[in-house]
């Protein structure tokens, strides 16, 4: 019979054929005429896919910043009132601000690269020809194509439809997936859990429903972060004691006697600009952006960069059996012909079956290969596989006309409890083979009992080949205390033979899902109790998922199929195999792009690094910003002028906190992420900072009183100085812990650099910084060592008495 073209422009093609697809009818699709007039017409899916934000966002979110203004405000006061290096701090600013945006930048490329390889490359028949094209190259009236786990990127109508079920929870919420017959709607966003056909795009760019949803923020939510969120609260917290502090300071010194009005601005602002942790947030989007790169050069993207984060705090992991345990291919070692059946014609059925499936899954993949159709069946219908069913079925004619309906899937669920088949399945299971029956069946492919009276006729062996580095990964999962749940649909026992191989504790120790409790608590405590599971339905892995979590685990899940969607989604973080379904990519917050299940150990690594340093260097800033906070106070309370100039605090800045906050922001930490990040930054940051602030104001109050005369001030200042600096290295010494080789050395050389500005002439002239005499200077290092003996109580004091 000749092809029919028939027009897909629209409604236009389901009423010509009434609604229904006519046999032997075929859609052309858009010819390529067509198509350029579409897109001369603007009527494209140009909707920007983009895995970051955009150039002007990054720059926009590093320079304009609240505290940014602020600084930038008190540097042009600086500026006007001279010199230049009080000015210091402006110029850091400027520097930091730099780093952060060319960091962000390299982050942007790295995303965007690595999105285009991962991006869904839908198919499109235009001119009667099938062809992958870019989501944004779709246009209005284009023919997509439809296979199970492929994503519906636009709205359309389906044209042709081949038992296609197609999964709207993500929409809709609707968990049960809905057969979809030509005429019916298809919604962007929805995805193919079984069978194939096609749909013209009725609605594509920003007016398809998943694009208006995304827009909205409606349905698609971000990962939590708790650093992000921590960091917005902590910077809430300290513009509450910074504004007070700030209008004291302004306000004391104005209603002072000075002698020296420009000195007095410049003492004034010198009592502000350290309360503004200004390089806490430029440390987190560098430490999150470089953390990118890594991961991009091991081919992992990263759809949401708190995600990196959420992995850090995982300590259970959802692993699916197939794409990430074992390999994508698989091999048919054995079949066992039952009940007298002959091998030959067992054979010509599962090649007939085989050629049924315009999209076989990866075990009618070997099958196929196995055994080739001889084309001595004519399939007149057929059943394709799905997750939810486990098996999948045709009905054949042959030669002399006779029909048959058969079968092929898991045996367990094919056979009756307690059959006699089921014991050989299980001898195979238990050697770690994948086992499908080969069954025929009483009744019409399309009646509901199908699989009531199902006569077995062949048992299909299937090896599946382990991932080689499977085993290592699952050691480091258990070195690092985080659990490790095998689910999957498969056979438990095979499951559990799989992992036994793999050195997987409790793999002998196998639960069939289908005698799992409903009830989540129940549910929950078997959970807890079991590590490897079968037979698992997509529901029953969301559901599993929501069990753990109300134990207060944080989960991850991996997959790569259709059904490992629901709770990939449900799952703190959502981990998908760069070769699995578009449905389970669009859904994942991090995509392994090599399919390299070993990518994992770098990505926990690296989340365990970011959260474990920010919280260090956190500690640094605020303990500054509370005792820059408290001298302010203190000042403004004994009507003093304040102790320091900018260029003091510059530099104590930058060798207590900015130089030394940069190599702990990006040192290795393997330390697991805790829960309340703003609770454990403050309790340590608020005693150390009261400790700095009140030993650096005694010892300027006690050098007020020992120096007399027109450089007093200076003389004072300069003892304050040196107690402030001895006590922050302290701070520093006890955030570097564990020591290393590197870090001693950090700590070494911020000291040696305070030391070289105080014995270089030109550098004390510089930072006007000079001890006099000898009293004065050896008090504040006695200031200093009382101040960190008792730093050293307090802070073990506090871990015993606010346990993490």
């Amino acid at each position: 019979m000749a092809e029919q073209r028939v027009d897909t422009d629209g409604a236009a093609a389901i009423e010509a054929t009434g609604g229904l697809r006519p046999k032997g009818v075929r859609h052309d699709g858009l010819t390529s005429a067509e198509v350029a007039e579409r897109i001369a017409r603007g009527e494209v899916n140009d909707v920007p896919v983009r895995s970051s934000r955009s150039t002007s966002d990054i720059v926009r979110a590093n320079v304009f910043t609240r505290f940014n203004a602020i600084i930038g405000v008190l540097f042009l006061i600086i500026l006007i009132v001279g010199p230049i290096q009080d000015g210091l701090f402006g110029f850091v600013i400027i520097a930091n601000t730099a780093i952060g945006i060319i960091q962000e930048l390299r982050a942007k490329k790295t995303l965007d690269s690595l999105a285009v390889i991962g991006e869904a490359k839908p198919k499109v028949r235009r001119d009667g020809a099938s062809a992958e094209i870019a989501t944004s190259e779709i246009v209005l009236g284009d023919l997509v194509e439809l296979g199970s786990g492929d994503k519906a990127v636009v709205d359309g109508e389906v044209v042709e439809a081949d038992n296609l079920e197609v999964d709207e929870s993500l929409l809709t919420g609707e968990a049960d997936p809905v057969l979809k017959h030509p005429g019916d709607r298809i919604l962007s966003g929805s995805f193919v859990v079984a069978g194939g056909g096609a749909f013209t795009a009725t609605k594509v760019g920003r007016e398809a429903y998943a694009a208006q949803l995304a827009e909205e923020a409606s349905r698609f939510t971000l990962v939590h972060s708790e650093l992000r969120s921590g960091i917005s609260q902590i910077l809430k917290y300290v513009t509450w004691m910074m504004v007070p502090a700030a209008i004291g300071l302004i306000l004391s010194s104005l209603l002072r006697e000075e002698r020296d009005s420009s000195e007095a601005i410049r003492r004034t602002v010198a009592g502000i600009v350290p309360m503004v942790p200004e390089g806490l947030v430029l440390l987190t989007s560098v430490a999150f952006a470089i953390g990118v790169i890594r991961l991009g050069r091991k081919q992992c993207l990263v759809q949401e960069l708190p995600a990196i984060e959420g992995l850090a705090r995982v300590d259970v992991v959802c692993l699916d059996k197939t794409g990430t345990l074992t390999e994508g291919g698989m091999d048919v070692t054995g079949l066992k012909t039952l009940g007298g059946a002959d091998e030959a014609d067992v054979k010509k059925v599962l090649g007939a079956l085989g050629e049924s499936d315009p999209r076989p899954n990866a075990s009618l993949k070997a099958i196929i290969e196995a055994y080739p159709d001889t084309e001595e069946l004519r399939c007149t219908e057929s059943l394709p596989f799905s997750s939810a069913r486990k098996y999948s079925g045709a009905s054949f004619n042959d030669a002399e006309g006779e029909s048959s309906t058969w079968l092929l899937g898991a045996p367990d669920v094919l056979l009756p409890e307690g059959h006699a088949v089921l014991g050989e399945v299980d001898e195979l299971n238990a050697k770690g083979l994948r086992v499908l029956l080969l069954g025929r069946a009483a009744v019409e492919l399309d009646d509901t009992g199908v699989t009531q009276d199902v006569t077995p006729v062949a048992l299909i062996s299937i090896e599946q080949r382990l991932r080689p580095d499977a085993a290592e990964t699952l050691r480091y999962f258990a070195h690092e205390n985080v659990e490790t749940k095998i689910i999957s649909g498969d056979n438990a026992v095979s499951v559990g033979a799989v992992a036994a191989k793999l050195g997987l504790a409790g793999a002998d120790r196998t639960v069939d899902a289908r005698q799992l409790p409903t009830d989540k608590e129940a549910m929950a405590k078997v959970l807890d109790e079991n590590t490897v599971f079968g037979r698992v339905s997509p529901q029953q892995k969301r559901d599993m998922v929501a069990a753990l979590q109300s134990h207060g685990h944080d989960v991850a899940m991996t997959g790569d199929g259709v059904n490992d969607v629901l709770a990939l989604k449900d799952a703190d973080i959502g981990v998908s195999m760069g070769s699995g379904s578009e449905a389970t990519k669009a859904v994942a917050q991090i995509v392994l792009l090599n399919n390299s299940f070993a990518t994992l150990p770098s990505v926990v690594a690296e989340g365990r690094r970011v959260i474990g340093n920010i919280e260090r260097v956190a500690t640094l800033f605020l303990t500054k910003t509370v005792y820059s906070v408290l001298l302010a106070l203190l000042v403004v309370i004994s009507q003093v002028p304040y102790p320091f100039l900018p260029r003091h605090l510059t530099l104590l800045s930058t060798l207590t906190i900015g130089v030394p906050a940069f190599f702990l922001a990006l040192a290795p930490n393997k330390e697991r992420a805790k829960p309340h990040f703003v609770r454990r930054v403050m309790k340590y940051s608020i005693p150390a900072g009261v400790i700095a602030g009140t030993a650096t104001f005694v010892t300027y109050m006690i050098a007020r009183g020992y120096y007399t005369g027109p450089t007093a001030l200076a003389a004072e200042t300069s003892s304050a100085t040196l107690c402030l600096f001895l006590i922050a290295m302290w701070v520093l010494a006890i955030i570097a812990r564990p020591y290393s080789w590197w870090r001693v050395g950090l700590v070494a050389a911020m000291a040696l650099g305070f030391i070289i500005v105080m014995v270089t002439p030109w550098l004390q002239d510089f930072f006007a910084l000079k001890l006099v005499g000898a009293t004065m200077p050896w008090t504040a290092v006695a200031i200093a060592a009382v101040s960190a003996v008792t730093l050293e109580w307090v802070w073990r004091w506090v871990g015993r008495r606010f346990p993490d």
